[in-house]
């Protein structure tokens, strides 16, 4: 597990408060000044560790006016720390870390992911763009391509994370982003469906065109890859889950189909769609909850597992339904 360096302001009393949040927790390096009454901490710990010390601190010092923490990475540590025999961890401790990032380095980077604006706009378009070329091409490789910018990738984790943590406000801003997103990629898809030809015999074109049992485990598979990635913080993984399962390209078969007046397989490449919506959240949000991803007070708590457990029947009715579309065509 990587290593962070939380840049701590506190009030005047914060220091015993800290000590008795870092408990057993050995810092890999600390460091503390105290100016003008408050003091300022920098300590250097295990990700994992992240989590437990700002539930405790802000448990603690959520009301003070100087109380201010800042999460930084850590890419190298000179010499390097030992590894140190460490106590046996609490039940309550174990489902809080399960050797993860913290919650709120998880909400900051999916917050990022969609904060839209022309940045997000302009993947989008490109993306649909290179597979939709791609596909009329019938070229594996630009295919691979589109898959790899993912723009929606990102939207559908948030959602997910939402549901996790009960944030309604993450939630309707996922689902914002998530609509804008594919309204955007099939207007573009559509526009190029004017100028190519979807012809059903072009393989890229055509194995897009059905559901198979196989997609849905594939996307399973995939969505709970990039939830793990994300939890874990190794970004890098993200990009084989990128290709994996990706939901531009039949999202763009859906609109050359349409376009091409083919309104069967136009619906079935939609449905293909649909089931990888389905299945990047269900697997995405039960692995959320297996890594202890929960929201801090006991008030979010009960709100998120309303949320949860909603948001799990709905995603599974919705596989169900999927399955039986997938064995009925």
């Amino acid at each position: 597990m990587s290593l962070r360096c939380l840049e701590i302001r506190l009030p005047p009393h914060g220091q015993a408060v800290l000590d008795e949040v870092l408990g057993e927790r050995t810092p890999v390096w600390s460091w503390h000044d105290v100016p003008g009454g408050s003091s300022l901490h920098r300590i250097v710990i295990d990700a994992d560790q992240v989590e437990g010390v700002l539930d405790g601190l802000q448990k603690r010092l959520s009301g003070e006016p100087t109380f201010f923490v800042v999460v930084l990475p850590v890419s190298a540590v000179i010499p390097a720390p030992k590894a140190e025999e460490k106590a046996e961890p609490s039940a309550e401790e174990r489902a809080q870390q399960a050797r993860r990032i913290a919650r709120e380095e998880l909400h900051t980077t999916l917050r990022a992911s969609i904060s839209g604006g022309p940045a997000f706009r302009a993947m989008v378009v490109l993306s649909a763009i290179v597979a939709t070329v791609g596909l009329v091409q019938d070229s594996p490789a630009v295919v691979i391509g589109a898959m790899v910018i993912a723009p929606l990738l990102g939207p559908n984790m948030a959602l997910a994370l939402a549901t996790a943590l009960g944030d309604r406000s993450l939630l309707r801003a996922a689902l914002r982003r998530n609509l804008e997103g594919v309204g955007l990629a099939t207007l573009s898809a559509l526009t190029l469906g004017l100028v190519y030809e979807a012809d059903p015999s072009i393989g890229e074109l055509a194995m897009r065109a059905k559901l198979t049992p196989s997609d849905l485990l594939l996307a399973l598979a995939s969505g709970a890859a990039g939830a793990l990635a994300f939890t874990s913080g190794v970004s890098t993984t993200l990009v084989g889950v990128m290709v994996a399962v990706a939901l531009l390209p039949p999202l763009a078969t859906a609109a050359l189909f349409v376009t091409a007046g083919d309104f069967d397989l136009a619906g079935r490449a939609a449905m293909l769609v649909w089931a990888n919506v389905i299945c990047i959240n269900l697997s995405a949000v039960c692995v959320f909850l297996w890594r202890g991803v929960r929201p801090r007070t006991w008030w979010e708590q009960r709100a998120s597992v309303r949320l949860a457990h909603a948001s799990l029947v709905f995603w599974g009715l919705s596989l169900v339904g999927a399955l039986v579309v997938a064995w009925l065509i």
